[in-house]
């Protein structure tokens, strides 16, 4: 960061932090088969996770009007919830980046559109209830990125000012909520993307391709 000190880091959580893909696949292909359809492949629906269930749906079930996939979704997070955290790991590089952040006395949260109940599920599946000071969800507020409230909200749980934060996502809506918030926003580049999409068309701060090249935007500052 220039010009400011970085007192915390704040997250996207799907696609950024973990890898929540493989469950939420599962549970896309857990309703096509009760529909009586055949699974799909990963790889038709895993550049899609981070535009959330409605994306999933709309791919998985392209036959069908918005309505008809619209009341899908309620079964759809219902599979989901059951089965959440079980092969959804963090990414690379993500746990000693957290370390680090840590280890430096600085704090770290989440600003997910998942559902607030889901993403504290999957965050207590990862062991990191206790590590996270904030966590904004989905439906926390009435709006959600790229509105710039979900930030605003986590750092006022964190105590801090938005310019106090920077901001961490591999999607254009985490990059937009970022600027409209205030904070720098760094992209993600591992994380899940449709292959028309162009990062560096993004108004982010930077871009970083792993998680390790986070730290020199941190600064030398402490909380």
């Amino acid at each position: 960061m220039s010009g400011r000190a970085c007192r915390a880091v704040l997250f996207d959580l799907d696609g950024t932090l973990a890898d929540t893909a493989p469950d939420l696949i599962a549970a896309v292909n857990r309703l096509r088969a009760e529909a009586g359809r055949a699974a799909l492949p990963e790889a038709a629906l895993r550049p899609l996770v981070s535009k959330g269930g409605r994306a999933l749906l709309a791919r998985a079930f392209e036959d069908l009007g918005e309505a008809a996939r619209e009341a899908l979704l309620p079964r759809f997070l219902t599979h989901y919830a059951a089965a959440l955290a079980v092969h959804t790991r963090p990414f690379a590089g993500i746990e000693p980046l957290l370390a680090a952040i840590e280890a430096r006395g600085l704090r770290w949260g989440i600003v997910t559109n998942k559902p607030e109940a889901l993403a504290r599920a999957v965050v207590q599946g990862l062991g990191w209830a206790g590590r996270s000071a904030a966590l904004v969800g989905g439906d926390t507020l009435p709006v959600r990125k790229p509105a710039p409230d979900p930030l605003w909200l986590a750092a006022r749980q964190l105590g801090l000012a938005p310019g106090d934060c920077l901001y961490v996502g591999d999607d254009a809506r985490d990059i937009e909520a970022a600027v409209a918030a205030g904070m720098p926003g760094i992209a993600a580049l591992w994380g899940y993307r449709e292959a028309h999409e162009d990062p560096q068309a993004w108004p982010a701060t930077a871009w970083i391709a792993a998680p390790a090249e986070l730290l020199p935007h941190l600064g030398n500052a402490s909380a």
